[in-house]
């Protein structure tokens, strides 16, 4: 069934079973007034108010038909209730009168309703109890016992028999028709969760697996071709696809779909460019300071992106000639939800001359289409020997990010 669909059934069922209470409700007002007025001889008060609030429940009912709120209907006549109750209490004993446990019902119906209207009603009748306590105790009475005294004890009977009947046998099951329903569709999201889950790790999965084909596609082609400027060029494109791979790759082991260790992926993809190109008669040093922090997929495949240019130009023209090379990547946040990148090494660098907009270097290119792609900053700094990048940017929020 549609969700709307299923939604507009679910209210109507509850409708249904809350104009069901009021006309027990009702029925029942009708059959005490009479039961009061010709079997417990109780001629003042009591019966009238009864057969008042059957009435006006009714009509009630009737002016649902027309605003279609429910909430409107059940505060009508939760105040209705709590009038009644309280000049029947008053009439019947004040504190004594086993009719004040009714008040207890209005309470429980509000939190059937919402919580709010529970702790609203349930705040007004303690107030209401403790008003009528007072006035017992005072002087002056708002109220006189009109029961006789022999009919006293089947008032009693009465009023506790219809408290408990409304109590159990109406709210009861109305509550335990919530809990099912409640119950139900607990499951049914956890089941679709479950469902979602399984589909987007397999969908990682087989973006992971896709990526490493075109990599492994790349990496036959470069040994099949003689041009050594062909190769380092499908070297480069295979790191690329590499480096997003690897993102996947977090996605589909970790329990959270969405979010991805950063540090680790820094360090496996800056571990496997070192050794896919460096000389082994050097080793290089590898600096990584990265805080825990936790980033989507739109923010991660990008500055992956962007490390892995960085770390190949270091690795192909900054540090070949150096005895000592030494490549870091430095993490921290800044101010508000902005992050800060310092990439370099201690190599040669490169002319002040030299930009992206003047270079022939695709991997140059990309470092500065990948940070505006992130809506961030790149400043070279030129005070150091080697190349220097800081890196400003922020996390990378589109449509599906947010939902997540």
């Amino acid at each position: 069934m549609p969700k709307n669909l299923h939604l507009e059934e679910s209210l109507r069922e509850k409708a249904r079973l809350v104009i069901k209470i009021h006309y027990i409700s009702s029925l029942f007002s009708f059959l005490f007034s009479g039961i009061c007025f010709y079997v417990l001889n109780i001629k003042h008060v009591i019966p009238y108010v009864f057969l008042t609030f059957g009435i006006l429940n009714l009509i009630n009912v009737l002016i649902y038909n027309y605003h279609r709120s429910l909430a409107l209907t059940y505060n009508i006549v939760s105040i209705m209730t709590l009038t009644g109750a309280c000049i029947i209490t008053l009439y019947s004993g004040g504190i004594n009168s086993p009719f004040i446990f009714v008040l207890v019902l209005v309470i429980v119906a509000g939190y059937v309703t919402t919580r709010a209207y529970g702790n609203l009603y349930l705040n007004l009748s303690l107030l209401i109890i403790l008003i009528i306590y007072l006035q017992s105790i005072a002087d002056f009475n708002f109220g006189v016992n009109v029961i006789p005294e022999k009919s006293r004890n089947v008032f009693a009977l009465i009023s506790v028999l219809f408290s408990i009947y409304l109590l159990g046998g109406v709210f009861g099951k109305n509550l335990l028709h919530a809990h099912n329903d409640l119950y139900k569709t607990k499951s049914k999201l956890e089941e679709k969760i479950n469902e979602k889950r399984t589909l987007i790790k397999e969908v990682h999965h087989r973006v992971k697996n896709n990526l490493q084909t075109i990599s492994s596609l790349l990496s036959l082609q470069s040994r099949n071709s003689g041009d050594q400027e062909v190769q380092r060029f499908l070297k480069s494109s295979q790191n690329r696809v590499i480096s997003m791979a690897m993102v996947h790759k977090k996605l589909y082991m970790r329990q959270d779909l969405t979010n991805i260790d950063f540090r680790s992926y820094v360090q496996e993809l800056a571990e496997h460019l070192i050794q896919s190109v460096k000389d082994t008669k050097n080793d290089i040093t590898l600096e990584i300071d990265i805080p825990e922090v936790q980033l989507n997929i739109d923010t991660a495949i990008p500055l992956g992106l962007l490390i892995n240019e960085s770390i190949t130009n270091s690795l192909k023209f900054g540090i070949q000639e150096r005895s000592k090379k030494k490549i870091y990547i430095h993490l921290q946040k800044g101010d508000s939800d902005e992050y800060i990148l310092y990439i370099g090494d201690n190599g040669i660098g490169f002319s002040e001359s030299v930009t992206h907009k003047n270079s022939k270097s695709l991997g140059l290119k990309l470092i500065h289409n990948l940070v505006r792609q992130l809506q961030g900053t790149i400043i070279r700094d030129f005070t150091r020997d080697g190349t220097h990048y800081t890196i400003t940017f922020k996390m990378v929020r589109n449509h599906s990010s947010m939902r997540s």
